[in-house]
């Protein structure tokens, strides 16, 4: 029987990009569906709607404030069903989105003639209109905050000098989470008000840090994303040069913590001249750098964890393994380990660890869809999910658990892999339950599997409760550690046990 493909689209319909990921999710789980998507028609995703074959002549046309539905189904019944059930769903939110809601401004005029205090912009539209959006709140005098990826660097040096000229903040682009005067941005999570702010290139760097200061005890003041090229050379850290100075001059924050990858020489000079002028005390962790000379006020920290506990005052966050913990082993002769990460710094974090450790790291890093797990050669491997590669036209693996679940199943069979680690990240914009939903993909526990260690990124604070996640978690079989860097030392440990 012949595949059909079909499409759809309905002319200036917007919605948010990750409801119609989650729209997209349930159409493509019907029966007899192979494919499907709901996006804006720019030409990025119908690039991508054409790669997974499932945009035809309808979508082509679609311009980039249009929606298109595209459908691959294996008969011509599937693709009306599915097609029926896609527009049910964008019906559905349209009504919710009226019934019982206060007025929302659909312009930034709009929203700035409805309240005049307001001094923050977030951007989350395609990246190619990013920019313009960026430009347009810049000239109404707003600090902007650009969640939005894709977009060409050129335009994010623009955008900053730009900025700096006006003496606003860009933040971003590629800009996951803050934390401003308490208020949690994007992917961020419930923590205590405190007295350390944050400064990162790295999303779930800053979740982690934040949660784990919360954990122990402190809090935070402000938590600024810079995005992820910030303090590369074509940037020169203009976005973190000009957080330091709004840290310097917050009273509210006594310490600050630097997080990042390792910064361009040129950058990470500039940076910690500026920081040498402070009259503030710095943890700096950038991630697998080494032979930094820091000023007398600031301390090197090589993990997310000992960074929180330098902000801490050097307070020990938790006590180690449990004695069960560190007595578990991989099954005999499976000696690999292999990490699925939906954090990107969090990955950096443990092949660092390994890395220090002595271990070697097997780079062949599957493809995207993992179909090639199963031959992967022996060794370390560590995938994030959350990687360009893995979301086109998918949610976010925080959002949406099951990009990993092929991976994790397949693991389980694996020859090789002894030892699975695995992150879990919970606060706002993350999954409801997702360590409810890792521990309904692992089947009954048997001798000959390999150990399952994670770690929570979260607080007791959010939604999803971080000891109801963890404990969840605990009763499926799973190893549960203190911190991302436990999770890597604890499986570090297991596998140089006997029997190893």
């Amino acid at each position: 029987m012949k595949k059909v493909i079909v499409n759809q689209v309905k002319t200036g319909f917007y919605l948010d990009s990750v409801a119609l990921m989650r729209f997209s999710r349930t159409i493509a789980g019907m029966d007899d569906v192979e494919e499907a998507a709901l996006m804006m028609g720019t030409p990025s995703n119908k690039k991508i709607m054409t790669e997974a074959g499932i945009l035809g002549p309808e979508g082509e046309k679609a311009s980039g404030g249009d929606l298109i539905i595209g459908i691959r189904a294996a008969h011509q019944a599937a693709a009306d069903k599915a097609l029926a059930e896609s527009i049910n769903l964008l019906e559905q939110s349209a009504v919710t989105r009226k019934k019982g809601e206060t007025w929302r401004p659909r312009t930034l005029a709009a929203a700035l003639k409805s309240d005049s205090t307001i001094n923050l912009a977030l951007i989350s539209v395609a990246g190619e209109f990013a920019a313009a959006e960026a430009r347009k709140a810049l000239h109404q005098e707003l600090n902007v905050m650009i969640f939005s990826d894709n977009v060409p660097v050129g335009e994010e040096v623009a955008l900053k000098n730009e900025a700096r000229e006006l003496g606003l903040l860009v933040m971003g682009p590629d800009c996951g989470t803050a934390i401003i005067n308490g208020v949690p941005l994007a992917f961020a999570n419930q923590v205590k008000r405190g007295g350390v702010g944050i400064i990162g290139a790295s999303g779930t760097g800053i979740q982690e840090v934040s949660c784990l200061i919360s954990q122990g005890g402190g809090g935070i003041s402000q938590a600024i994303g810079v995005g992820g090229r910030d303090l590369k050379k074509e940037v020169g850290g203009i976005s973190t040069l000009m957080a330091l100075e709004v840290l310097e001059a917050d009273p509210a924050t006594r310490h600050i913590v630097l997080i990042s990858k390792p910064p361009a020489a040129s950058v990470a000079e500039s940076i910690l001249a500026r920081i040498k002028e402070s009259r503030k005390n710095f943890t700096v962790c950038f991630l697998g750098a080494s032979g930094l000379e820091l000023p007398n006020n600031a301390v090197f920290s090589s993990t997310l964890k000992a960074a929180a506990e330098s902000a801490l005052g050097g307070t020990s966050i938790s006590t180690g393994f449990l004695p069960d913990q560190a007595a578990a082993s991989p099954p005999k002769g499976k000696n690999s380990v292999l990490g699925l990460f939906s954090g990107g710094t969090l990955c950096s974090e443990t092949q660092f660890i390994f890395r220090e450790a002595g271990e070697s790291i097997n780079s062949n890093v599957p493809i995207p869809g993992v179909s090639k797990l199963e031959g992967i050669p022996k060794g370390h491997c560590f995938i994030d999910f959350g990687d360009d590669e893995y979301t086109q036209g998918r949610p976010h693996p925080m959002i949406d658990p099951t990009i990993r679940d092929e991976a994790l199943v397949k693991a389980l069979s694996n020859p090789d892999v002894g030892v699975i680690l695995i992150d879990v990240v919970i606060g706002y914009g993350a999954h409801n339950d997702p360590a409810g939903h890792l521990a309904s993909v692992l089947p009954p526990r048997r001798a000959d599997n390999p150990l399952v260690i994670a770690s929570v990124t979260g607080t007791d604070l959010d939604i999803q409760n971080r000891a109801s996640q963890v404990r969840t978690l605990e009763e499926a079989g799973i190893l549960v550690a203190p911190s991302n860097a436990d999770a890597a030392l604890l499986a570090l440990a297991c596998l140089k046990r006997k029997g190893g």
